[in-house]
């Protein structure tokens, strides 16, 4: 992968359109990308990333703000990157999701993220503009995910200082984002999962089994054995139930029999004594009937009267109806005159009277129907005075407030711009409001990392005059310390002399090895504290600038009291739109109101005056038509009352002589129907008479006595041979009976209960056998997928204790020391190497990424995190570079970055670091170097140098 152009335009500190010729500034195949804290230098490196995969690396990634906030409004975000890979050059344009300003009216509108890929040279296939397409097609060319090419290609150093102090969960966190190796851990998860799944069905199994020997152990009637049984067990339980049943079976067909016996004999003498019981009570009954024989005589005497005065009864009802219905009408026709008489009538002629009076009444209904309809439209004249009148009030009062509103509605436009204004400009205010409160803080920490940093420098010079001291003082006694190692016989180690006439003496208070040794820890720790502050002191610095470029020359308390008044402000843009907008709909609505109130006047008033025009002409006719009533109406209704009160009078006279004359024929005809009958009179007649209750109940009497008769008879003709005295002793039959039945009921229940205990624990034994079958391979699949999964996930028979995962990136971890290794050992001048180490962590922690150095110097292997600050930036550099050799395996990186780290060197280590950066560029590799250091200013001609400005971050080449 070689970069070529990039390009751009209002991205993080960059407010204009930046480029970067790729081509010109690595030209030389190194070049040096430097400027102030915060101008922007990561951000190019960033701009890379985001052309490529659409997102930045580590935390920056996370905020997802990406848009300069000094760029104008009309400027797009945009980065433009052209590059070329596998002999295939094309250009990639993203641009991120963004708010921007609206360009009409206020607010802001989401700009929607796109992308576009187009190829130059090398390749004649379309290119994409979906940015799921492009991602793939990135993917595909590079051969990386985005993880991946934001450690092989940006390479942060330190990440990878962390990487080498870091413990094994951490470390194998990074490894797999590197390598991929999510499908083993699926594996393993796989592993658990069915080992989960296969346990489960055991445990089911394993109930099912301890249910049914339950159930089988009730069904017999015993307790289950502890040990959960056996076929033995379940054989023997089924003979005993076998044999019980058998037993059972023997009991109920004896007790069956004596209690067939026992039944025949009850029945028997049950038969006997019904035969007497009915023979005694025949006889009871004819002496019964003889004995009411005269009263039922006179009971059927009684009963023939009656039926024959029954024809009388009902005519002589109707005559007291009609009696009753004459004096009604007798009484109407004398209210009927009455009426009459109320109206001061005189004639005689009642009905051709009634007819004239209601021709006369018909000639006034006209005007009757005139004279209601001026009593409405009188009603409605005053109601159509009163609404005009209503209106018009209505009218006058919406006016007045019409005259009121354009005050309001200009006020209501000016507090709705004033907050609109204040919510576009909040975030700005917020954040200079923000920074001038956290400023105080800052410079606060500033100066106590300042003096931090001094304590620390001077401490560390200390330590390190020390040091030069303490192996000055041993090379100035190394001759008693080589005097001590003489042993005669043996060679000089310096001269080669056997003899040793005049070996060194030891001096007082010599310095040892153990001392120098000592020493240069001390030197070392003061070292690492004073790296630890110069970095603290250079993050306090840099964050006390960003805070003060971004308060500017203002004054704090003038910045919160704005940002205070700015919020209120902002936080009333709703509810003032909101009132606004109300207030135009209530004056849109009110003028639409007061035409209809001007239109509504207007008619009601012309309708108020036709109308009253028409009652006036009405009222001359309708005053002559009345006579002496109050209205014509009222003489109408007069008219028609008396027409009606003649006609009902001459038709209650009519009906009285009507009636009269059925009365006396029908008591006629009762008097003929009682001699018919056999009376001598009415009276006697209706003396015979009786209810129809009454008739039946006499016939009843004399039907029971007659029946009861006649079944005795035949009942003493059916049994002549019984002798009404005989004896039966019925209860001691039953009794016997019931004591045999219930015997015999005992005697099957058991039976069936003993059919019902073999054949369940028969059904359970077999089910119990099959279960006893389908456990066995079960457990013994278990047991093998058991004993696999804990080898797979470190445990059990596996002796490394590593995962299936771990194991695999052990290996990777490997080949990356073994890659990184190399290049540690040329960087140090043959005095480290990596070795990749595979023990187990202390308290009992998975081992297999462990990363230690071998010192060539003491022989011995040793933890990572024990180099120096200068030591570690080589081995975090090496680690990086063998890193990105096994990633990449095989894809061709000509563009690499290398990110700060180089401020911890002193002038032979980074003449080795240079050394090594040389090799990486042979070959036609461009190399870029992120970093702030004067001295790689001065050694590499060829920079890229980030200006900082309260307007935005520039680009300047120098070449």
């Amino acid at each position: 992968m070689k970069l070529h152009h990039l390009e751009v335009s209002a991205f993080g500190p960059y407010a204009g359109r930046e480029e970067v010729d790729f081509d010109l500034l690595g030209a030389d195949g190194l070049f040096l990308l430097h400027g102030d804290t915060g101008a922007g230098k990561t951000t190019l490196l960033d701009a890379v990333a985001f052309a490529l995969f659409g997102r930045v690396p580590g935390a920056r990634g996370d905020v997802k703000r990406l848009r300069c906030d000094y760029a104008d409004r009309d400027t797009p975000t945009e980065v433009a990157l052209e590059l070329t890979v596998r002999g295939r050059r094309f250009r990639v344009v993203r641009s991120p999701e963004y708010d921007r300003p609206k360009k009409r009216g206020e607010g802001f509108t989401r700009q929607q993220a796109r992308v576009s890929l187009t190829w130059v040279s090398g390749w004649s296939g379309e290119g994409h503009s979906r940015i799921d397409d492009v991602a793939r097609e990135v993917e595909a060319l590079l051969g990386m995910t985005a993880e991946q090419f934001f450690q092989v290609v940006l390479l942060p150093q330190g990440e990878f200082a962390k990487f080498l102090r870091a413990e094994t969960a951490e470390r194998e966190k990074l490894l797999e984002k590197l390598f991929g190796t999510e499908r083993f851990l699926d594996v393993e998860r796989w592993f658990r999962e069915r080992r989960l799944a296969k346990r489960r069905e055991l445990e089911a199994l394993g109930r099912t089994n301890r249910d049914l020997v339950q159930r089988v152990a009730e069904v017999a009637g015993e307790e289950p054995p502890e040990d959960g049984g056996d076929r033995e067990w379940l054989s023997s339980l089924l003979k005993r139930l076998d044999e019980a049943e058998r037993d059972a079976d023997q009991a109920a067909a004896s007790g069956a029999a004596l209690r067939a016996e026992a039944e025949k004999a009850w029945r028997q003498a049950e038969e006997l004594s019904e035969r007497v019981r009915r023979v005694r009570g025949a006889r009871d009954a004819l002496a019964r009937c003889a004995d009411i024989e005269p009263h039922r005589a006179a009971w059927v005497r009684e009963r023939d009267a009656a039926r024959r005065a029954s024809v009388v009864v009902p005519a002589r009802e109707a005559v007291r109806r009609l009696q009753r219905t004459l004096d009604g009408v007798v009484a109407q026709e004398g209210a009927a005159a009455d009426a009459v008489a109320a109206f001061g009538y005189r004639g005689t002629e009642l009905r051709a009277d009634g007819e004239r009076f209601r021709e006369e009444a018909g000639g006034l209904t006209t005007l009757a129907a005139e004279a209601q309809r001026q009593r409405e439209d009188r009603r409605r004249a005053a109601d159509l005075e009163q609404r005009a009148r209503t209106a018009a009030t209505a009218l006058d009062k919406l006016v007045t407030a019409l005259a009121e509103v354009p005050d309001r509605l200009a006020a209501a436009r000016s507090a709705a711009e004033e907050s609109a204004l204040a919510a576009a400009r909040l975030d700005a205010v917020t954040a200079k409001a923000a920074a001038a409160r956290e400023l105080p803080g800052a410079e606060q920490a500033l100066r106590a990392a300042e003096e931090a940093r001094r304590v620390a420098v001077d401490a560390h010079q200390k330590a390190k005059d020390v040091l030069l001291q303490v192996r000055q003082q041993r090379l100035d006694g190394m001759a008693v310390e080589l005097a001590a190692s003489l042993r005669a016989g043996h060679s000089c180690p310096v001269c080669g002399s056997a003899a040793h006439p005049h070996p060194a003496q030891p001096m007082l208070n010599a310095v040892t090895a153990a001392d120098e040794e000592r020493a240069a820890a001390e030197e070392q720790a003061a070292l690492d504290r004073r790296g630890v502050a110069e970095k603290s002191c250079q993050d306090a610095s840099s964050r006390v600038g960003a805070l003060r470029e971004t308060v500017g020359d203002q004054d704090p308390a003038a910045l919160t009291a704005a940002h205070d008044s700015v919020k209120a402000l902002a936080a009333q843009r709703s509810p003032r739109a909101a009132a606004l907008a109300e207030l135009e709909r209530g004056i849109e609505q009110a003028t639409r109101n007061r035409t209809a109130l001007e239109r509504e006047v207007a008619e009601l008033s012309t309708r108020h005056r036709e109308l009253a025009e028409t009652i006036r002409e009405r009222a001359a006719r309708l005053e002559e038509a009345r006579g002496d009533f109050p209205d014509v109406t009222a003489r109408r209704a007069h008219l028609l009352d008396l027409a009606d009160a003649l006609t009902t009078l001459a038709d209650r006279r009519t009906a009285v002589a009507e009636h009269r004359e059925r009365l006396a024929e029908q008591r006629v005809e009762v008097s003929r129907l009682a001699a018919e009958a056999g009376f001598a009179d009415v009276a006697e007649a209706l003396a015979a008479a009786r209810a129809e209750s009454a008739v039946a109940e006499l016939e009843a009497k004399i039907r029971r006595v007659e029946d009861a008769k006649v079944t005795a008879e035949a009942v003493l003709a059916e049994l002549p041979d019984v002798d009404p005295d005989t004896e039966v002793d019925l209860p001691a039959a039953e009794t016997r009976y019931r004591t045999a039945h219930e015997q015999a009921e005992r005697a099957a229940s058991v039976l069936s209960a003993a059919r019902r205990r073999a054949t369940r624990a028969n059904e359970l034994a077999e089910r119990l056998a099959a279960a006893w079958v389908r456990l066995e391979p079960v457990e013994a699949e278990y047991a093998e997928l058991d004993a696999l999964t804990d080898v797979i996930n470190g445990m059990g028979q596996n002796t490394m204790s590593m995962t299936l995962r771990t194991y695999v990136l052990a290996a990777r971890l490997e080949e990356v020391a073994v890659a990184a290794g190399t290049r540690l050992e040329r960087m140090s001048q043959g005095r480290y190497r990596f070795v990749h180490s595979v023990e187990a962590g202390p308290r009992g922690t998975r081992g297999g990424l462990g990363l230690d150095v071998l010192d060539d110097y003491s022989g011995q292997q040793r933890p990572a995190k024990t180099l120096s600050g200068g030591e570690s930036f080589l081995a975090s550099l090496a680690l990086a570079l063998g890193l990105a050799d096994v990633v990449a395996a095989g894809a061709v990186l000509d563009t690499l970055f290398i990110d700060e780290g180089f401020g911890t060197l002193d002038a032979e280590t980074l003449e080795l670091v240079m050394t090594t950066l040389d090799e990486l560029r042979a070959g036609g590799r461009v190399v870029g170097l992120v970093s702030h250091v004067e001295e790689l200013r001065q050694r590499i001609p060829t920079r890229l140098r980030v200006r900082k400005a309260r307007g935005g971050s520039s680009l300047e080449l120098v070449v």
